[in-house]
C-alpha cells in the first residue's frame, strides 16, 4: 500500500471525501499496525459552512483546521469521545472530511459504525490532533486493488443545527457496505 501524497489532501473538500472512500486508514499503536477501510465520511467546506467548526474562526480547537492539507484535525465531544478530520484544500481554508465509519481490515478491536468508535476502536485520540498524515504512525494508505465501489451522497449527522447547511449532500458512503453508521 502507497500513502496517499499531500497533493491527495491539496484539492476540493468533496473530491478528497469522495476519494477517501476504500482507501485504508492505518495507526500504529503501541506496536501494533491497525488497518480499516474508510467507508463512510463527511465533507465541512469551510468557514462558510455552517456545520463546520471552522465557522466559528479561528481558535485554539479548530487551528489546525485553518493549517496545511493533510493533518489529522482531532478533538473531544461530549467531554469523552474523539472524532478524528482530514484536512482538506490550500492554508487558512479550515476545511476538512470526517471520518465517520470503518471496516476493519487488521487488528481493529470493537465497534466501527460512527465517528467516536471508529477513534476508539483505532487507539486515535487528541495526542493524534495536528498530527502529518505522512507519517509512519497514522497515515492513509490506497489499497493495492482498490475495490469497486458505489458511493451514495445523503445529510450529514447531527448538523440540524446549521440551517440550510444541514441538508446538503455532503456525507458519502459505501453502498451496502455493513459498516456505514446510517444508511
Amino acid at each position: 500500500m502507497r500513502k496517499l501524497p499531500r497533493a491527495f489532501y491539496d484539492r476540493d473538500t468533496v473530491t478528497v471525501a469522495r476519494e477517501l472512500l476504500g482507501t485504508l486508514l492505518v495507526h500504529v499503536c503501541e506496536g501494533v499496525q491497525r488497518v480499516g477501510r474508510i467507508v463512510e465520511v463527511e465533507a465541512y467546506l469551510g468557514p462558510h459552512d455552517l456545520a463546520a467548526h471552522s465557522s466559528k474562526g479561528l481558535t485554539p480547537r479548530t487551528r489546525v483546521m485553518f493549517g496545511p492539507p493533510g493533518h489529522a484535525y482531532v478533538y473531544m465531544i461530549y467531554g469523552m469521545h474523539f472524532c478524528m478530520n482530514v484536512v482538506t484544500e490550500h492554508q487558512g481554508h479550515a476545511s476538512a472530511v470526517l471520518l465517520r465509519a470503518l471496516e476493519p481490515v487488521h487488528h481493529v478491536q470493537g465497534a466501527t459504525r460512527g465517528p467516536a468508535l471508529l477513534c476508539k476502536a483505532m487507539g486515535i485520540d487528541r495526542r493524534m490532533n495536528g498530527h502529518d498524515l505522512l507519517s509512519d504512525e497514522l497515515y492513509i494508505g490506497a489499497p493495492r486493488t482498490p475495490p469497486p465501489i458505489r458511493i451514495v451522497p445523503a445529510r450529514r449527522i447531527g448538523v440540524d443545527y446549521a440551517g440550510r447547511w444541514a441538508q446538503r449532500l455532503l456525507r458519502f458512503y459505501i453502498k451496502d457496505n455493513p459498516f456505514v453508521s446510517q444508511r
